[in-house]
């Protein structure tokens, strides 16, 4: 690990809990891509990869027959990708670079060997695949029952995201659809958003409503702090 992105991207994940040795495979035999923003790093029907985010922000989400997307959680740097398809196979979900990232990509099927063969493998693996269905579940409860803060953070990034082409990131709604979308009075929306004006998350034009820092954005999403 000579490069010092991976070196850290490692220390904060899963791969930390491995025995060296099991880590130090995974990681040899991996891939480092990077992935400009709006770039897509797996589709639903691709065959299943699992890995580490080193930087960036990266949307997890799901699409229905129809075509619409619903985000399923977003990941930062030491944050897994496809961990849970080395214990149950492949899953229709896809993931899209929200900011330029960096990811480090292995072999599912390699991460299932080695889980089989030393339960020092298996039993990090299960501790990261509880931990990212009790994080799914704290998004959903966020997104049901959170602040209106969070509630207008998640929905223009969820917009935003699912149009996303390249850095460009704008969420082509009015103030009374996204009140209507979360739940709230448009008067209380307009408060909000002076607010995430006033600290240089978004801008308003005739575009719509331009994130112009979606990582903080999605720190205010999850935690409601601007």
């Amino acid at each position: 690990m000579a490069d010092p992105r991976i070196r850290r991207a490692v220390e904060r994940s899963f791969l930390a809990s491995l025995p060296p040795a099991a880590t130090d495979r995974l990681v040899t035999d991996a891939v480092l891509f990077d992935v400009p923003a709006g770039g897509v790093v797996y589709r639903d029907e691709d065959a299943p990869r699992s890995g580490i985010v080193v930087d960036g922000l990266v949307r997890v989400y799901l699409t229905s027959v129809e075509g619409r997307q619903l985000t399923v959680r977003y990941a930062r740097s030491g944050a897994s990708l496809g961990v849970p398809t080395a214990v149950g196979g492949p899953v229709r979900v896809g993931a899209q670079a929200v900011i330029d990232s960096a990811l480090l990509l292995f072999s599912a099927t390699a991460l299932a060997k080695a889980a089989a063969a030393d339960a020092r493998v298996a039993w990090p693996i299960t501790q990261e695949v509880t931990g990212l269905l009790y994080g799914v579940l704290d998004a959903f409860a966020g997104s049901a029952f959170g602040s209106v803060r969070q509630r207008v953070a998640r929905h223009l990034l969820d917009l935003a995201t699912a149009r996303q082409h390249d850095a460009s990131l704008v969420a082509q709604v009015n103030q009374q659809a996204l009140a209507d979308a979360v739940g709230t009075a448009r008067e209380v929306v307009a408060r909000t958003l002076h607010d995430l004006r006033a600290v240089g998350l978004i801008e308003t034009g005739r575009r719509g409503i331009v994130l112009l820092d979606p990582d903080r954005l999605e720190a205010v999403a999850s935690s409601g702090e601007l």
